[in-house]
């Protein structure tokens, strides 16, 4: 085990903590992080990185290794969400309606203590190293936009890593598997078109309601009767909006949701399935259904060579025992893929619970271990001195 990077990371831990009660107090969401974006900048420079805003609030840094080498990369997600944080911790979120229940504070706090650590190891460093602190991976996705604008280049980029927290997990383990490992995303949206009229007369309008609900139920049977069973994939409707009085039959009812696969094949069928489903019911019902099925992310693969250097570091830091082979793909979405597209990456879950039955993210309740940060900083430097051969253990 790496002691001495593990005894200089655990230093760091009550700074750590301090940085991300702060970042947790402040949330911000997608593409308005400001606040977020310029405590970021301030602690990279201080610390001494090349650091340069990209697409409003994203940053790349660049820190210059002593030596000749190739070039690693790491990404942390700074984005919050849309969610009333309901926790009672000291540190909750002072925004209104606002809340970092999904881990990215912890992200943003755990990159910039690998910051700090790398800066003292610049000399020695045979290559260079590169942080993504990306906006709006719950949104509409700042990755693909972030390489566009040429993140991943000047210089080049050979290899790219990325943790993301896992209440489910304990305090000190990591979970990761080679190959597919996040799913493809298409959101979607049905506007269903009908004849309103009043309820005791239905036979004189076209029922939105009833054909929304007959849809609902028709779509479950993409996975479970138009899907082989080991196949992973999930059709949600997740809302569900028509009418405004109980003796109305309603003209417009509006389905929200998302389909999520493993991309490929199965994803390009799972969307045909959808249109031909979503257009026969509401040809049988007797109404007209608009629909828009949006590309979203396009899944997160991991590359099998740098699953492995992970695997090692994480053991360097962590205790082999405690890196865990995820046994199937995550149906979660994550953006990451972009930056796995682009170069050999690898993209793993930390464990971040503290207790049995803790929270799981996006819920309002969600809460992370701050005794978890310092260990992924370790993690995180570990894993670049490991790609990029320097250091001594």
């Amino acid at each position: 085990m790496d002691d001495q990077l593990l005894r200089e990371a655990r230093a760091l831990g009550p700074g750590l903590e301090e940085l991300f009660e702060a970042l947790h107090r402040e949330p911000e969401l997608g593409n308005r992080e400001e606040k977020t974006a310029a405590l970021i900048r301030r602690r990279l420079a201080a610390l001494g990185w090349e650091a340069a805003p990209v697409i409003g609030t994203g940053t790349v840094a660049l820190l210059r290794g002593g030596r000749p080498g190739p070039t690693v990369g790491i990404r942390a997600d700074i984005d919050a969400l849309p969610i009333t944080e309901d926790t009672g911790l000291p540190y909750a979120s002072r925004v209104p309606g606002v809340m970092h229940a999904c881990g990215h504070d912890f992200h943003t706090a755990a990159l910039l203590g690998a910051a700090e650590l790398l800066a003292r190891r610049r000399e020695s460093l045979p290559g260079n190293v590169k942080l993504f602190f990306q906006p709006d991976e719950e949104g509409d996705g700042g990755a693909q936009r972030m390489i566009a604008a040429g993140c991943m280049e000047a210089p080049h980029v050979d290899a790219v890593f990325c943790c993301h927290v896992d209440s489910t997990l304990p305090t000190g383990t990591v979970s990761v598997r080679p190959g597919p490992i996040c799913a493809a995303s298409n959101p979607f949206s049905v506007t269903l078109r009908g004849r309103g009229c009043h309820g005791a007369k239905p036979h004189l309008g076209s029922d939105v309601i009833v054909a929304g609900a007959q849809v609902v139920t028709a779509l479950q049977t993409i996975a479970s009767r138009r899907t082989a069973p080991t196949e992973p994939v999930v059709v949600t409707v997740g809302a569900f909006h028509s009418g405004s009085a109980g003796n109305v039959l309603a003209e417009t009812a509006e389905l929200t949701g998302i389909l999520r696969t493993m991309g490929g094949e199965a994803r390009e069928r799972v969307k045909g399935d959808f249109r031909s489903i979503v257009s026969g019911v509401a040809a049988a019902m007797g109404v007209e259904a608009d629909i828009t099925i949006t590309e979203s992310y396009s899944g997160c693969r991991n590359d099998p060579a740098m699953t492995a250097l992970l695997c090692r570091a994480a053991g360097e830091i962590l205790g082999p025992g405690q890196v865990r082979q995820l046994p199937e793909p995550s149906l979660g979405t994550d953006d990451f893929g972009y930056f796995s597209d682009a170069a050999p990456g690898c993209y793993y879950f930390i464990g971040v619970g503290d207790r049995e039955g803790a929270y799981p993210i996006h819920s309002p309740h969600f809460t992370a271990d701050r005794a978890a940060l310092p260990l992924a900083a370790a993690v995180h430097v570990r894993t670049v001195l490991d790609f990029l051969g320097g250091d001594e253990r």
